[in-house]
């Protein structure tokens, strides 16, 4: 069966496969195969570890005994897991039931598939699903999950907040630049991927965000962690809380790439004397840079900020010709 793998030295294979199953990226559906001196790692999405690894495209057998959706269908189909909750995105209703029958059916630990039923919408950033299979006899929220990402555990309801597992591998990189000691604000922070792992490292963070129930998962989950006496959770426009933390960041994060430059005003508000922004962008692929590097100059000189940027990374490819990017700018009185 030809799979989405990532190819490494075989030197590295026992690190990288610790590190794609810590990041939840690693597909156990499939056997880990060597060839020529390298490893080719299975991955449930080649999007999100191509951020950090070369991926290929590789046949790679399924595990013995085990039966996979594919098994069932005769062909490989197109879905992802998020904890025990498979996503699909299918226009054709009798093709998304056959192919959530076969997702349930099959040997995955899998309890519900939902379908995607609209775009991201509205300021709380959540879309509608469509419930195809599976969620019978459970408490939960067909639409409830519990990710677990480099660690870390995340409850959240899909259809109430919004969570992309996509950036795992860029949230990580985030976290390993943060020292103990720090004071950091995610300015939209929903339930908590970037502020856990942050107050984890032995940071003080706030978390804002509009959506209430995002705030709701995001202190269950600090204290699921074990990372609740750092974290402080304010669910609001951070437009209205940044004065009360005006001079207090020395790290800020601002995941809001559609629209993130309308917030660059409070951010310089939130800046301390010293301060590292991280700042999500989509632009076009001839200038992705460009844009958010003049707006975050423009808010920042106007406050008196010296600029530094340390990094200009792409993070994803967003939809052709547009990349999704991160600036780390570094703000200095």
């Amino acid at each position: 069966m030809e799979r989405s793998c990532v190819r490494v030295p075989r030197e590295a294979g026992e690190d990288t496969r610790q590190e794609l199953a810590a990041a939840g990226l690693l597909d156990d559906e499939y056997e880990i195969v060597g060839d020529d001196g390298r490893l080719y790692l299975p991955v449930t999405d080649a999007e999100a570890a191509r951020e950090a690894y070369t991926v290929v495209t590789r046949d790679v057998p399924a595990h013995d005994g085990q039966e996979t959706p594919a098994d069932r269908l005769g062909f490989d189909p197109s879905y992802e897991r998020l904890g025990d909750v498979a996503i699909i995105d299918e226009d054709d209703p009798e093709r998304a039931r056959e192919i959530a029958d076969a997702i349930v059916d099959s040997d995955l630990p899998v309890r519900a598939v939902i379908d995607r039923a609209s775009k991201v919408k509205g300021d709380l950033r959540v879309r509608d699903w469509t419930v195809v299979a599976g969620g019978d006899g459970d408490d939960r929220p067909v639409t409830e999950t519990v990710h677990r990402e480099y660690g870390f555990e995340y409850r959240l309801d899909l259809s109430r907040v919004y969570f992309s597992p996509r950036l795992a591998t860029e949230r990580h990189r985030v976290t390993e630049g943060v020292e103990a000691g720090e004071q950091a604000v995610d300015m939209f922070a929903g339930v908590g991927p970037f502020v856990v792992p942050i107050a984890a490292r032995g940071a003080t963070v706030v978390g804002v965000d509009l959506n209430p129930a995002a705030i709701e998962y995001l202190r269950e989950n600090a204290r699921h962690n074990g990372v609740a006496d750092r974290v402080t959770a304010i669910e609001g426009d951070v437009r209205d809380v940044a004065a009360d933390y005006a001079g207090w960041a020395d790290r800020i994060v601002m995941n809001l790439p559609h629209s993130a430059d309308e917030f660059l005003d409070s951010a310089v508000t939130l800046a301390g004397d010293d301060c590292v922004v991280h700042y999500y962008d989509i632009q076009h692929e001839d200038d992705p840079f460009g844009p958010g590097e003049r707006a975050i100059r423009e808010a920042a000189a106007a406050e008196g900020y010296a600029i530094e940027v340390l990094t200009r990374h792409v993070v994803r490819s967003y939809a052709p010709h547009e990349l999704n990017v991160c600036l780390d700018v570094r703000l200095s009185r």
